[in-house]
């Protein structure tokens, strides 16, 4: 790897990436490898139950510190912390790649994402935090307080590995919360440069801590422990529940931001070219290991001839290598994520799909799949009915508006849906009746910290980013007065 250009020289070896993980540490190594090749880019400190319970102690003393400093002496820290992501952009875009695969000009493209919830939540920390209440008793005077819940446990996947931590961890931070942070054994460098850059701008002892190791022991330790008032993760519903259910007894605060199972819809009325070009960047976008990833391809019958063939001449465009290459499409994470794709192509194909193009590992390695389009795909196939998490489209044709919106609501999922027409009429239709959080029109990409992320159904509870995403983090506290 290169020099790192901020200060973090030489990454694979500095003891300061570690040091977050080790204080917490007593559980072994992890070793970290390239999924593109396999080769070793690293060995992390593990921790276990008795550092997350560390972790948590420290979090719960620092609170009443944090949570009283003023806004905008938390906010300069949040700015200083933002201001050295930003300058690290290119050294935290290769830890990225080399640990997750993802292509270079994406993980540049996560780091300014990851960023931009720092910078736009260090400016939220100044916003007023007390409401006025028009009492309806007299000579009563009443306000609302919004105040930080306490300790926040941060739950983050693998796909995003820096801007899930950002989000996350920026708006519990403005709140006033502290956090401990669990990121996904897959993709820990990520996470502790953040870790590093976190304490040198400033950040108080044990504001915010980073437990990298065994999950189940981790985060049950959290979910077990009353002083964890909020939970935020992001991961597959099936996982969701589980943390649904083990923080019950401790009724936390909770925000899951699950899984999904993107319809992507193409009208007659709708530019087909626009369309084509959309519908890549939605489904292959991080070699399609994204929760926003289009996972179902609705198209008209007038157009469905047109639209497979120019797909397929698109997706067939695509380049296959080694993230720090900078391909279209990287190695998929692991065996298991190879193994699905090969598992819900061949069922596809058993259950009468056509093979457009792709369809099968590729040569490049065992964990790269080959950018895949399936047509004549039926309902009954378990593509339509399972998140895919991988580069392979499945498209089937529809006749009706009322059709199209029944077979996209018949899922458990609700995070996005997209839609591609010009007429204004239909889009408002459309937009009325699709169930899902998110509707995206005319286009892909959507969120930003603006926005408040987040789905319906199974796909989730709350919102992360925008000033929503600090409601999981604040109660409201009521206080009536009586000056008399």
């Amino acid at each position: 790897m290169t020099s790192m250009q901020s200060g973090l020289d030489p990454w694979i070896s500095d003891a300061a990436l570690l040091q977050e993980a080790g204080d917490f540490a007593g559980a072994g190594r992890l070793a970290v490898r390239d999924p593109a090749d396999g080769e070793l880019v690293a060995q992390v400190a593990l921790s276990d139950a008795t550092g997350a319970r560390a972790a948590v102690d420290a979090a719960d003393a620092a609170f009443a510190m944090w949570s009283t400093m003023l806004p905008q002496d938390r906010a300069a820290i949040l700015h200083r912390w933002h201001d050295l992501i930003v300058a690290a952009k290119e050294d935290l875009a290769r830890i990225m790649t080399a640990e997750q695969g993802k292509p270079l000009s994406e993980a540049r493209g996560e780091i300014d994402y990851a960023a931009s919830f720092v910078q736009f939540y260090a400016e939220e920390a100044l916003r007023p935090n007390i409401e006025g209440v028009t009492s309806h008793l007299a000579d009563a005077e009443m306000e609302l307080w919004r105040e930080p819940v306490g300790v926040a446990a941060l739950i983050t996947p693998w796909n995003f590995p820096c801007a899930m931590i950002t989000r996350k961890a920026a708006a519990a931070l403005a709140a006033g919360c502290t956090v401990v942070i669990h990121p996904s054994a897959e993709t820990p460098l990520s996470a502790l440069a953040l870790a590093e850059l976190a304490r040198r701008a400033g950040f108080p002892k044990g504001v915010m801590s980073t437990v990298i190791g065994d999950a189940a022991a981790i985060v049950g330790e959290w979910t077990a422990d009353a002083r964890v008032r909020a939970l935020s993760f992001t991961g597959s519903t099936e996982v969701g529940r589980l943390l649904y259910r083990q923080s019950a007894d401790t009724v936390k605060r909770l925000v899951l931001e699950l899984g999904g199972h993107a319809p992507f819809i193409v009208f007659p009325y709708a530019d087909l070219d626009r369309a084509v070009r959309e519908a890549v960047k939605a489904k292959f976008a991080t070699s399609g290991q994204d929760c926003l990833g289009a996972n179902r391809f609705y198209v008209h019958r007038d157009v469905y001839d047109d639209f497979c063939a120019r797909f397929t001449e698109a997706v067939q465009a695509l380049t296959i290598g080694k993230g720090a290459d900078d391909p279209d499409i990287g190695p998929l994470i692991n065996e298991k994520a190879i193994a699905k794709q090969v598992e819900q192509v061949q069922d596809a194909l058993s259950k009468g799909a056509r093979l457009l193009t792709g369809g099968q590992v590729d040569a490049a390695g065992p964990l790269f799949f080959q950018p895949t389009v399936l047509a004549d795909v039926p309902e009954e196939a378990a593509i339509m009915s399972e998140e895919n998490f991988g580069p392979v489209a499945p498209i089937t044709v529809f006749d009706t508006e009322d059709e199209v919106i029944a077979r996209a609501n018949a899922t458990e999922y609700g995070l996005v849906a997209y839609v591609h027409s010009m007429d204004p009429r239909r889009i408002y239709r459309m937009t009325r009746a699709l169930q899902f959080g998110m509707v995206a029109v005319n286009r892909t990409k959507v969120t930003g910290a603006p926005i408040p992320f987040g789905g319906v159904k199974q796909s989730g509870l709350g919102r992360e980013g925008a000033r929503q995403g600090l409601e999981a983090f604040t109660d409201i506290k009521y206080v009536c007065r009586d000056w008399g």
